[in-house]
């Protein structure tokens, strides 16, 4: 069996109600919801929450809620691998054969549903133990720098300061949309970013971590211009 597993915990700081509050026309979370339910790649669409009116409105848009996260899950420190591994635990424990699960974080409204089955597909071919987005950063990181505690600059990558952009590797990171990954690697310790995962890259323009209003509101306007 494969699910798809959208954590989606209460008591967002930065952004009340985060998970539920509108996105252009509806709950934030219904567009994970609907990439995932729309892929037919999936055999349950699941939503781990500890929060009755996210359980009530993700069962609108189509989701299952067979339990509730437990408050040792639902904190600021709760990881992701974590929260996932308990809700296939939970699905197995009650007569589910769990072989293959994806998380989508409930923040991801420009996930596209051709990204999911192209990493589907990727994950399929049996060389990973997981598969995720990613995206390039803009900017190269080996000549990036921070503030002192006096406003000085101190660079990261000193030894960089006069290497071409184009003479540095390319760096990517997380999209913050899916990960694809075995049940078993999900319910074991997290590894993190090692050499059995791979990731799907996907463009820049395409992803908008959502933590501040700010960033909401840019999430908002690329959005519209994909849907135009």
């Amino acid at each position: 069996m494969k699910v798809a597993i959208i954590p989606a915990r209460g008591g967002s700081k930065r952004i009340p109600k985060k998970n539920i509050k509108y996105f252009l026309g509806k709950p934030i979370i219904a567009y994970s919801i609907e990439a995932a339910i729309n892929s037919k790649i999936f055999d349950k669409v699941i939503v781990s929450t500890d929060d009755k009116d996210i359980a009530k409105v993700s069962k609108e848009y189509g989701a299952e809620v067979p339990f509730i996260r437990p408050e040792n899950l639902s904190d600021d420190f709760s990881g992701t691998h974590e929260v996932v591994g308990h809700a296939i635990k939970c699905l197995i424990d009650s007569g589910l054969d769990v072989e293959i699960a994806c998380c989508i974080y409930a923040t991801a409204p420009l996930i596209q549903q051709e990204d999911l089955k192209e990493a589907f597909q990727l994950f399929l071919q049996g060389e990973w133990d997981s598969v995720f987005a990613a995206t390039e950063f803009s900017y190269p990181i080996f000549r990036s720098f921070q503030l002192d505690k006096n406003n000085g600059l101190k660079m990261f990558f000193p030894e960089h300061y006069q290497t071409r952009s184009q003479d540095l590797p390319a760096a990517v990171h997380d999209a913050g949309q899916f990960y694809w990954a075995n049940a078993e690697v999900w319910m074991d310790p997290p590894k993190g970013f090692n050499e059995r995962s791979t990731v799907l890259k996907i463009p820049s323009w395409r992803v908008q971590d959502i933590d501040t209003l700010e960033d909401w509101e840019r999430a908002e306007i690329i959005f519209q211009y994909l849907q135009n």
